[in-house]
């Protein structure tokens, strides 16, 4: 069943936004605002924005996105975060094409990215259990879950998850979320957890 966002709050709230009756979350974004933690390019962005809500140790959340992806690191998708120096985020960014995108942040952060095709949406899907974040995509509900990353998480931080979006070259990227869903965490194991 889907969530309400009654229980989410802002971190970092966009330009504007909007909930629709029909479960939808539409958000249009402020210029500049990103995550990202000293690897590389040696500065830290804390400024995206997040639509968070508490969650257990252990869970699973997905939600499907649209977005309006044209400008290098336009980028939308799931988000866990403890606090400044852990997070996580999966989802599409841009850099050059849709990609597939993760960053995984124990006080510097570490980024992969995949190719993926133009999909006008994608589900994103993220497993928290014991120590790890295992983080999948697809592009239609009846297509095999892709495996992203799996990655190590502090089995007892406490964190929110949720929804982030962001554009750091450009105000008024728009990005829409459907079916938030979090629920207990899936136990099977990781190579049967690609099928739909």
């Amino acid at each position: 069943m889907s969530e309400s966002w009654s229980a989410f709050t802002w971190h970092a709230e966009p330009q504007s936004w909007a909930a629709h009756e029909d479960g939808t979350l539409e958000v249009v974004t402020a210029k500049g605002g990103d995550f990202w933690r000293e690897t590389q390019y040696g500065f830290t962005h804390d400024d995206g924005h997040a639509f968070l809500r508490d969650a257990p140790l252990e869970f699973m959340a997905s939600v499907r996105v649209r977005g309006g992806y044209r400008e290098l690191y336009d980028q939308a998708g799931l988000m866990l975060r403890a606090d400044e120096r852990h997070w996580c985020k999966v989802g599409v960014e841009y850099v050059g094409r849709q990609q597939w995108s993760a960053v995984v942040t124990h006080d510097k952060s570490d980024w992969s990215v995949q190719p993926a095709g133009d999909h006008a949406e994608v589900t994103f899907r993220m497993v928290r259990r014991d120590d790890a974040l295992i983080l999948h995509a697809r592009p239609a509900d009846h297509e095999e879950w892709t495996l992203l990353r799996v990655a190590p998480f502090p089995p007892g931080l406490g964190a929110r998850v949720g929804l982030l979006a962001g554009s750091p070259g450009r105000a008024g990227f728009r990005a829409s979320f459907h079916d938030f869903r979090l629920s207990g965490p899936d136990r099977r194991p990781l190579h049967e957890l690609r099928a739909p």
